[in-house]
């Protein structure tokens, strides 16, 4: 049976994606900071299982990495949009969309069987087109992950002195998360190319979720089967989808 281990997969674009995969007859592993909402999560899904995972603490993931784990598909879902934009929101999102997702991804590879994929969960705001130069010039040459990293706490230390506009970093937390885990996509795919493992970054639109709020066009179902269907790509890796097709970065 196909596994897939999605995180933030209590509510929202992670539970319904994980309800969609287990339509198809694969086994669902639901990860969430609370156990307990795991737990109920998984509770409405046949055959599904719950483990608890809070990208912003390191025990929890090396916890998780420790289980004997195997599965086909790791979804990284799991994000946070913080209200206001200062330093401590710039870190603060980073430490989560990026630096957790990196981190959960790095502690889980190796549970992914050869020949699998990994997922990113990203957003159109998160294209290149949101950042000014120089930071887009450079968010797209990017070519390590050293190199994502050194420009995430680029852009925290500037927003704190002021200087992060001309730097060409929007005033948005959020958006440079995304671009930044566009980048790291791009990175990984190359990693894990001998292993066959396709990594790729998927934009679901704009969701009626808690994130994405009620005026949002999309249903969160609509929004799902756009990560289902970068799940299921056979062929393409280090790239990043819509509604099953290729957009820009």
């Amino acid at each position: 049976m196909t596994t897939a281990l999605i995180t933030g997969a209590n509510r929202g674009l992670g539970l319904e994606t994980a309800k969609q995969l287990a339509a198809r007859g694969w086994h669902v592993i639901l990860a969430c900071r609370e156990l307990s909402r795991a737990r109920e999560a998984a509770a409405t899904i046949e055959g599904a299982t719950a483990r608890r995972l809070d990208l912003g603490d390191p025990a929890s993931i090396a916890a998780l990495a420790r289980e004997a784990i195997e599965i086909d598909v790791l979804i990284n879902n799991a994000a946070i949009a913080m209200r206001g934009f200062d330093a401590e929101v710039a870190r603060q999102t980073i430490a989560v969309n990026l630096l957790g997702t990196l981190a959960v991804t790095d502690a889980l590879a190796p549970r992914v069987r050869d020949g699998g994929a990994i997922v990113m969960v990203s957003s159109g705001m998160g294209e290149l087109s949101v950042l000014g130069n120089p930071a887009r010039e450079r968010v797209a040459r990017a070519a390590t992950i050293d190199e994502v990293r050194a420009l995430a706490d680029e852009l925290v230390a500037a927003v704190a002195n002021g200087t992060h506009e001309r730097g060409g970093w929007p005033s948005s937390a959020y958006s440079v998360s995304k671009a930044l885990l566009n980048a790291s996509t791009r990175v990984l795919a190359q990693t894990f190319a001998a292993r066959k493992i396709r990594v790729n970054a998927v934009c679901p639109g704009w969701v009626r979720t808690d994130l994405g709020g009620r005026s949002a066009p999309r249903d969160i179902p609509t929004g799902a089967r756009s990560i289902v269907a970068a799940v299921l790509e056979p062929r393409a890796t280090g790239g990043f989808f819509r509604d099953g097709a290729p957009i820009a970065w």
